[in-house]
């Protein structure tokens, strides 16, 4: 399984987070983010017809991400936000397969994780 994390501001569009994807080669089976903010990733999951898993701010502290955020590790306690969550969903002994990308109006980042039955 192949899941984009997202990682956003509250003002985040649907065209951010079409921006922060389209900057990945691998498609997405499944959409994730922090579990209070899944309902604003909905809209943007249906478009594509994918479901979004909705993870754990303890799940998400559990993963070992790649880039680093101050912010994020203060407000959501890990580093990485779209990394933890894409790491999470796709479940245990899942892989970054693209770190972290930053939409071009700065709203929403996406990162890329392989599960193992992939």
């Amino acid at each position: 399984m192949i899941v984009a994390g997202f990682g956003f501001s509250t003002q985040a569009t649907t065209d951010s987070f079409a921006d922060a994807l389209a900057q990945h080669a691998d498609a997405p089976d499944a959409l994730a983010t922090l579990a209070e903010k899944a309902d604003s990733l909905t809209a943007f999951a249906k478009s594509m017809n994918l479901t979004v898993v909705a993870v754990t701010q303890d799940q998400a502290a559990g993963q070992t991400t790649h880039t680093q955020s101050v912010r994020s590790s203060t407000e959501k306690g890990t580093p990485s936000v779209a990394e933890a969550t894409a790491l999470a969903a796709a479940g245990p002994g899942a892989r970054l397969i693209s770190t972290r990308t930053i939409s071009q109006d700065r709203m929403a980042t996406c990162a890329i994780a392989q599960g193992p039955d992939t």
